[in-house]
């Protein structure tokens, strides 16, 4: 390693989701204790307009129930255990409101939140999230990211001063004006997307923009990442990720 060598910050995806089941309170503290940059997370609005912390379109994947998040009031899916189907000793995990995680990341100063809203959102309920951020004081610490082009939007309009990343699982012609279109700090390939364009990463960042790769696991990956220069690197091995970093490092 060179001096002149920026080592990529570490996000937890879904938390440290590795040690503990994703997307819950137990994977965000165990994030808190690696000291990650960020953790990364993902919404869904409940039946009844709740903002809840789960993945899946669906709740079958991790929990104990079944069916969409989206025809669920939110009692319905706090009712279920979100954490027995990664081990016993996590059985009564809930899946957490969004408030939730904004109270446990606003109380332990330095970590960053990556928030993923999942399908089409509008500007009314993206300020479900911009003013929960911004009441908590966090808004400067958040990026609002999305696949959904409109809802990148919606986000813009809920908030202009919460900073926003685009996903993407692959890359066209149109991708940097569409970046330029939304007004995003921050655009998030995959990382097989870097893979098959190694010259992605300096292209965005001549735009002017930040690059956090998804969702890295392995140390081969992160060496291809380090080595494009990408500036944060999303991983389920937050931990691991850390201390081979650190090793680099030194």
């Amino acid at each position: 390693m060179t001096m002149t060598d920026v080592l990529p910050l570490v996000v937890a995806h879904r938390g440290n989701s590795s040690v503990a089941p994703q997307n819950t309170l137990a994977a965000f503290e165990a994030a808190l204790r690696v000291g990650v940059h960020s953790i990364e997370l993902d919404l869904h609005l409940s039946a009844d307009g709740e903002v809840v912390v789960i993945h899946d379109e669906t709740v079958d994947a991790t929990t104990s129930g079944s069916g969409a998040v989206r025809e669920l009031d939110v009692g319905g899916v706090r009712a279920l255990d979100a954490g027995a189907w990664f081990a016993p000793a996590f059985a009564g995990q809930r899946v957490p409101l969004f408030t939730e995680v904004v109270d446990l990341v606003a109380a332990r100063g330095g970590a960053e939140l990556l928030v993923e809203l999942k399908g089409v959102w509008s500007a009314a309920e993206a300020r479900q999230v911009t003013e929960v951020l911004a009441a908590a004081g966090l808004t400067g610490r958040a990026v609002g990211q999305s696949f959904w082009p409109e809802t990148v939007a919606a986000l813009r309009e809920a908030d202009p001063a919460l900073r926003r990343g685009l996903l993407v699982a692959a890359v066209d012609d149109g991708l940097l004006g569409l970046c330029a279109e939304l007004g995003v700090t921050m655009c998030n390939p995959a990382g097989p997307v870097l893979h098959d364009d190694p010259t992605l990463v300096e292209r965005l960042h001549a735009a002017g923009l930040e690059v956090a790769v998804w969702t890295l696991n392995e140390p081969a990956h992160w060496a291809l990442a380090v080595a494009l220069g990408v500036d944060q690197i999303i991983t389920d091995r937050p931990d691991r990720l850390a201390g081979w970093l650190a090793h680099r490092a030194a």
